[in-house]
């Protein structure tokens, strides 16, 4: 047969072919639902946030909105997004979480800590700027969850019962994979997560699971995820509340009775504690109704409409969640650095139906205000005693993974941590040397192996609040995998 008679018989067979690929292509994307690049544009330009009551004039942009993480419970996590100050396209992004469990990181993270924007006192809605937003260094995004936090909503209401580690890391890993699609321009960038308090559960938990899966994930899902940072966090039972104690009596908030007899009858490696040692751990947290246990040194809110510090709601208690955190729920009564009643009105600005608009929020019309933490989150499935099993295992991969801690916390003291560290036994490559910010000392750093401890001088439990320069040094250096300034400058 001539070569002429084979040739339109095969251009119709790579016709067929084209189209047979195009065809699966096609039923593939049908398939996990991803959207075209012009439906991207639209679902971007649908959650950009503009005018936001009070908001001062920026050059970077902002998005906020709703991500469905189970489409057959009708659950979907609200997040606020900003893009880098400059240069975003060349900037890692930088996922924030808060804890509690029940917390909010928008109420928290976003408006008091480490976001751009920070509500003010006033009948008038005002933000003010500030200037060592971490969004300085990275892309940050914010993250309300589990369901039931803030903005975040259910339309299965058993779900709320059913709520514990396992399914806030799962909700969270859906959040991820189905904001990338929304935002693919951002899947190419190095991928951190921080975060603080009981996101020491959250933070390791949601990295295992993303290290885990992208093993064995196509390209499509793959996260490129480069490492972790928490800050004060829970991630030890036992030393969380030894090193509590430890550090009360040691920072003169505990009687030297009452510091005998709780080392004496408690022991804290048991997940039931005796009858006599909660009667004791009781008397202990009663000092904390009079100071802020988050913030040893400075004042309390003395505001009477405090929708953060009433007392009433100390006695709340999440029943399953780690004994520390179980006891006595002091979420409410939190440090606010140098106005001790920030919640107050990042609660009001939050609550203005106008700011739920303009963040795309409350689209579900929640029949409850949105608080910095849940009242409806009573009881918590499952928590692990310990998360050093999983801070090991990532460490052991090469995940970059720093820890820190500011030193006037009472709740979850550098004491705690410091033992927690103590129980991994890593090796110790440089010990205790101090880092500087500017021409003062910042605090210390102890360099394991495969791990960087620090210290933040002088801040409470939420560094970025208390101490916002040393926090954004700190974010800087660890986004860069570079030493914290050894000497002043």
């Amino acid at each position: 047969m001539a070569l002429s008679s084979l040739i339109f018989p095969l251009n119709i067979l790579l016709l067929l072919l084209t189209f047979s690929i195009s065809a699966q292509t096609l039923a593939a994307r049908f398939h996990h639902h991803e959207p075209s690049a012009h439906q991207q544009q639209q679902q971007q330009k649908a959650d950009q946030v503009s005018g936001l009551p009070g908001q001062p004039p920026v050059s970077f942009k902002h998005f906020a909105g709703y991500v469905t993480v189970n489409k057959t419970h009708g659950r979907a996590l609200f997040y606020w997004f900003f893009e880098a100050i400059n240069n975003p396209q060349d900037k890692p992004l930088l996922l924030w979480l808060n804890g509690g469990p029940g917390c909010s990181s928008i109420g928290y993270g976003a408006t008091e800590e480490l976001g751009p924007f920070f509500p003010q006192k006033g009948s008038e809605p005002k933000l003010k700027f500030n200037p060592y937003t971490w969004n300085n260094a990275a892309n940050l995004l914010f993250l309300e969850s589990p369901v039931g936090v803030g903005f975040s909503y259910t339309n299965t209401s058993e779900d709320i019962s059913q709520l514990g580690d396992k399914i806030t890391a799962e909700d969270s890993y859906n959040f991820l994979i189905n904001w990338f699609q929304r935002f693919p321009q951002y899947k190419s960038h190095d991928f951190y997560i921080a975060g603080e308090s009981y996101a020491g559960h959250y933070v390791p938990q949601l990295s295992e699971l993303i290290f885990d899966r992208n093993q064995n994930l196509s390209k499509e899902n793959y996260i490129n995820f480069k490492g972790f940072m928490i800050g004060n966090a829970a991630i030890d039972d036992e030393t969380d509340q030894k090193g509590l104690i430890d550090y009360a009596w040691d920072h003169a908030v505990i009687s030297d009775r009452l510091y005998q007899d709780i080392k004496n009858e408690c022991n804290f490696s048991e997940q039931n504690l005796s009858r006599l040692c909660n009667k004791l751990m009781d008397e202990y947290f009663d000092v904390y109704k009079i100071i802020d246990m988050y913030s040893l040194y400075t004042p309390t809110c003395l505001s009477n409409n405090s929708s953060a510090t009433t007392a009433t709601r100390q006695s709340r208690t999440i029943q399953g969640s780690p004994t520390l955190f179980s006891r006595l729920d002091v979420r409410h009564k939190r440090p606010a650095g140098y106005d001790p009643c920030a919640s107050d009105y990042s609660y009001v600005y939050l609550n203005r139906p106008d700011v739920q608009k303009a963040l795309h929020a409350n689209v579900t019309k929640i029949p409850y205000p949105w608080t910095h933490c849940s009242d409806n989150i009573t009881f918590w499935k499952d928590a692990p005693p310990s998360i050093l099993p999983v801070i090991g295992k990532l460490v052991a991969s090469g995940l970059r993974v720093w820890i820190y801690s500011g030193d006037t916390d009472g709740r979850l003291p550098v004491t705690s941590t410091r033992y927690a560290l103590k129980k991994l036994g890593l090796k110790i490559n440089e010990d205790w040397t101090p880092w500087y910010n500017n021409k003062q000392v910042g605090g210390w750093r102890v360099a394991y192996d495969g791990l960087m401890f620090v210290t933040i001088r002088g801040a409470g439990h939420e560094v970025p609040e208390f101490a916002p320069k040393q926090a954004l040094l700190l974010v800087e250096h660890f986004l860069a995998n570079s030493t914290l300034p050894s000497k002043p400058f």
